[in-house]
C-alpha cells in the first residue's frame, strides 16, 4: 500500500519533519530528506501494527492528490512510501519446523494445560517472546 507523506523541509539547525495525513498521530522526522522517509515508513509499519493489536481499523490510505489540496501543507514535499502489508497480515500460512521429541512433548503438555492447540500456543508465546526487547545477555553471538 503506498502512502501519502508529507515533509516539512529541515534546515541546518532542524530536522525534516513528516507527517503521515491517513494515519492520524503517525509522524516522523530525520536530518536528512532520505533519512526523514526511511524513519517514517518504519513509524508507518510500528503505527499499523499498534493499530492491529489494540483491534482498531488501518486507515485506507487517499489519493495523493487529495492531501495536495490541503492550505495545512502548502510548500512541504509530498513523497508516496510503499509499505508492504504482507508481513502485518493475518493470514494463516502453513509451516515445515523440525523439533526434538522431548521438545514437542514438552510444548504439547504446555498447549493442553493452556486449553491451546500446538500451533495457538505456539503462535502466543512466540509472538509475546518476539515482541520482548532481547536482552545482551540472552544474544546470541
Amino acid at each position: 500500500m503506498r502512502y501519502p507523506i508529507v515533509i516539512e523541509t529541515g534546515s541546518d539547525t532542524t530536522a525534516y519533519g513528516v507527517i503521515v495525513p491517513d494515519l492520524p498521530g503517525c509522524f516522523s522526522a530525520g536530518e536528512t530528506l532520505d533519512e526523514a522517509v526511511t524513519n517514517t515508513t518504519e513509524a508507518i509499519e510500528l503505527h499499523i501494527e499498534a493499530l492491529l493489536a489494540s483491534g482498531e481499523p488501518i486507515p485506507a490510505a487517499h489519493a495523493l492528490s487529495a492531501h495536495q489540496k490541503n492550505s495545512d501543507y502548502a510548500g512541504w514535499t509530498w513523497v508516496l512510501v510503499d509499505i508492504d502489508m504482507s508481513r502485518l497480515e493475518d493470514v494463516t500460512e502453513r509451516i515445515n519446523i523440525t523439533l526434538s521429541r522431548r521438545a514437542l512433548f514438552i510444548i504439547d503438555a504446555a498447549a493442553k494445560r493452556a486449553g491451546e492447540s500446538r500451533s495457538g500456543y505456539l503462535t502466543r508465546v512466540g509472538v509475546t517472546e518476539a515482541s520482548q526487547p532481547v536482552e545482551k545477555s540472552r544474544r546470541v553471538q
